[in-house]
């Protein structure tokens, strides 16, 4: 086992990260003073556990963080690893390795770390033991360390010595068992005192447990007299009965006549009621003619205002005739005007006629013409005749293909008919296997939502149960650390209640005369028993009361005198006793002035009023101040004539004297009742907090429990509906293909009307080429057909005008 390097950072004189590598070898560090060298020791030492800032030539331990220069800012912690080469195994770890690192920072905080996981010092020490190796052992020898161990103690140098032999860790072993033994003694002691309390306590428990029997008997003769004195009661309970039930005779029938007068009011009210009712109707009849007289005067104003609108709408139409006959005067005088015209017209065509008659003379002349005329007309009619006959013979032609066409046309029609059938019945089977296969898809995204919505449920009720869980655990923790709270709380509460009911922390004889205190009621008590305050007055109190805490109260002086011969007889010590009929108030304190601080103790004590002349005869001339430097000031005011006591419980008598230092009372007499008082409301609310942890605790298992029944009944309803959504999908998929097919089919019949289509349109095509040629044949035969009839017309026309021409030529 070897040191193998160093690592440091933020270490006093190192700000930057370091890292120092040793090899076989001596290693050596050389440099000037001041230089550092120092430090580096001082790290391994630092690292190693050393917890005292002087060993590491510092005030305190924050001195060894990198404080800063003129020119670089302090760091905020400082971190030292040192490696060991572990491949021996000498140090007990198994690994290579052993890394150990320490880093502070200035809040104070500080860690250390074993091959990088966090750990206590306590464990790097035990794993360094008898190896040499820590901050008191010899494989660390500093400056001055050689003459300090020659010049040393022989105990000094017996430690190098075990840590060189090997026996440190059993030592320190031994240590701690020694400790532990000594705790245990410690522990024996106690019990050895508990069982001597517990056998003195024997014989008061025998006379407790005689008096307990004592007490069942007297129970029982009290039993027998309770139901003897029931039995009496039960007499005159039944007497009280029977003058109740006559009294209630009397009452029935006072009561029976007062509801005969009742009825007599009510029938009288109903009267007045009836009456004030009838009131009523009339009045409301009033108002009934009132709201019909109003009406019929709306509806009168109403015609009023209807025959004023008649009136202004007969004044305009009165204006409208007017117009009217002003426009028919204007059209007869112009029709006047064109019967004149129609006269200046007719001489117009006599002048027409003359001239025609003119012209009739001059056609004479044409007649010859016209003769020259009919003869070419009679010779383009023949031509005209011939073509027309060759024209219809090759419209039979055309006619005879048409037909052909026609055949073909409605060849395709029908098998166009039957696709058309055929489409429309798919489009039907399609049609509904769509509705099918959207009715299959909207059942399987219902059934996907519902898996979905369970899965979602599911999942949240699988978390609600790991939530519920982690609470209840959680609640279980709580539970626990409340159980052991109470149990704490509850055992120190029974311990200072055996230490009141045994009076631990009194003087022997003060527990002898409080042991016959069941026997003598004389015995009121010791006065820390009788009188309370507040817990900060508790250390003053004491401090004035001093020995006076333990006295004890009683009636009178005879019993006081009976106590104390009880102590002479039995050699039980002595006690003060303090008579209520002897004791009595001391000397009024008359200086106010001092009261100002906080005031004399008897007034800052709470007691029964028969205690007041006690609680004043001891506390009544001792003035309570906040603290000792103005108790002094008041002492030397007043000349030391006052006593006076502080909050932290110095004492300054009358006279000068001062009593004082670290207050040391581990039976706090004067605070038991409340610390008592005080742990009975803590371990009552510790007990509310765990009966309604407990309660909260059961309703979080019960909602657990209905959480895990919801979990069931959900994973049960997700593998129906993942069952369903497997035959929805396979369903689904079933119409799909279907569809598919519906498709492929609607498709080819596609197909084959497109075929179908385009053949109709070629044949279309054919038939209009040859409907042109057919219509042009036609037209052309028209054309000549007219053309001869034109001929003929034209001849008829030239021969009847060649014989009027004759007729009124005389030719």
């Amino acid at each position: 086992m070897y040191l193998k390097n160093i690592e440091m950072q933020g270490f006093k004189s190192f700000a930057n990260k370091i890292n120092l590598e040793f090899h076989d070898g001596i290693t050596g560090i050389v440099g000037p003073n001041g230089s550092g060298k120092s430090n580096v020791a001082d790290a391994v030492r630092w690292v190693l556990g050393e917890q005292s800032a002087k060993q590491l030539r510092g005030g305190n331990m924050q001195d060894v963080i990198f404080s800063g220069t003129e020119s670089r800012k302090p760091l905020g912690f400082a971190s030292v690893a040192i490696t060991f080469d572990n491949a021996d195994r000498a140090l007990n770890c198994d690994v290579p390795e052993v890394t150990v690192s320490r880093r502070l920072y200035r809040s104070g905080e500080s860690e250390y770390k074993l091959n990088g996981k966090t750990c206590r010092l306590r464990d790097i020490n035990e794993m360094f033991f008898d190896t040499g190796i820590g901050k008191e052992g010899y494989s660390i020898i500093g400056q001055g360390q050689i003459d300090k161990i020659l010049s040393g103690k022989p105990d000094d140098r017996r430690e190098l010595f075990d840590e060189a032999a090997g026996i440190v860790k059993f030592k320190r072993r031994k240590a701690a068992s020694v400790k532990k033994l000594e705790s245990e003694e410690q522990n024996l002691v106690r019990v050895t005192d508990l069982l001597t309390e517990l056998t003195r306590q024997k014989g008061p428990l025998e006379k407790q447990a005689a008096t307990a029997e004592e007490y069942l008997r007297l129970r029982d003769e009290m039993r027998g007299v309770d139901i003897t004195l029931f039995c009496r009661d039960s007499q005159r309970i039944e007497t009280q009965i029977s003058e109740a039930e006559n009294n209630l005779e009397i009452a029935n029938a006072h009561q029976q006549r007062i509801t005969e007068e009742f009825e007599r009011t009510h029938q009288e009210y109903d009267r007045i009621e009836a009456e004030l009712e009838a009131l009523d109707q009339s009045m409301q009849e009033a108002r009934d003619q009132n709201a019909a007289r109003q009406m019929e005067k709306q509806q009168v104003e109403n015609e009023v205002t209807l025959l004023q609108e008649q009136i202004r709408a007969s004044w305009k139409n009165h204006a409208l005739y007017q117009e009217r006959m002003d426009a028919i005067d204007a059209d007869v005088e112009r029709r006047r005007e064109n019967s004149l015209s129609h006269a200046e017209e007719k001489e117009r065509l006599e002048q027409e006629l003359a001239s025609l008659r003119e012209r009739r003379d001059e056609g004479a002349g044409k007649l010859e013409e016209i003769r020259s005329q009919i003869e070419h007309t009679s010779r383009g009619s023949e031509e005209n005749r011939s073509e027309t006959i060759a024209l219809l013979n090759k419209r039979t032609s055309i006619r005879e293909r048409m037909q052909r066409y026609d055949t073909m046309l409605e060849q395709i029609e029908i098998r166009k008919a039957e696709i058309n059938s055929e489409q429309l019945r798919q489009k039907t089977e399609a049609a509904h296997q769509r509705e099918v296969l959207a009715q299959l898809q909207k059942e399987r995204q219902q059934i996907d939502e519902a898996v979905h919505k369970h899965e979602t449920e599911l999942k949240e009720a699988e978390d609600a149960l790991v939530k519920s869980g982690q609470a209840l655990d959680e609640m279980n923790r709580q539970m626990e650390i409340g159980q052991s709270a109470w149990h704490r709380e509850n055992s120190r509460l029974e311990s200072l209640r055996n230490l009141a009911e045994r009076y631990e922390g009194y003087g022997n004889s003060i527990k002898r005369v409080m042991s016959q205190k069941e026997d003598n009621p004389g015995i009121h008590g010791v006065v820390a028993e009788l009188i309370n305050t507040d817990q900060a007055y508790e250390t003053a109190i004491e401090t004035a009361l001093g020995g006076s805490l333990q006295n004890i109260v009683t009636d009178n002086e005879n019993t006081a005198k009976y106590l104390i011969e009880y102590l002479k007889k039995g050699h039980y010590g002595r006690a003060t006793f303090l008579p209520l009929t002897a004791v009595r108030k001391g000397r009024i304190f008359d200086n106010e002035n001092v009261l100002g601080e906080i005031g004399l103790a008897s007034s800052l004590v709470e007691c029964d009023r028969i205690y007041n002349g006690i609680v004043e005869s001891l506390l009544g001339r001792t003035v309570v101040v906040d603290q000792i430097d103005h108790a002094i000031a008041i002492g030397r005011k007043y000349h030391h004539t006052i006593r006076m006591v502080t909050l932290e419980g110095e004492l300054l008598n009358p006279g000068g004297s001062m009593t004082g230092g670290a207050f040391r009372s581990n039976s706090n007499l004067l605070g038991r009742a409340r610390e008592i008082q005080e742990l009975e409301k803590s371990v009552r609310m510790l007990k509310q907090d765990m009966q309604r942890m407990q309660d909260e605790i059961t309703e979080q298992r019960n909602k657990r429990q209905k959480i895990r029944e919801l979990q069931q009944a959900l994973s049960e309803e997700l593998q129906r509906l993942y069952l369903q959504q497997n035959t929805a999908g396979i369903n689904l998929e079933a119409a799909k293909a279907q569809t598919e097919q519906f498709e492929e089919q609607s498709v080819r019949l596609r197909a084959e009307r497109a075929e179908i289509e385009r053949q109709i349109a070629e044949i279309t095509r054919s038939r209009k080429t040859v409907q042109e040629e057919l219509s042009t044949s036609e037209t052309e035969e028209n054309r000549l057909t007219a053309a001869v009839s034109e001929a003929a017309a034209s001849l008829e026309e030239l021969r009847k005008k060649e014989e009027s021409f004759r007729t009124a030529h005389g030719k």
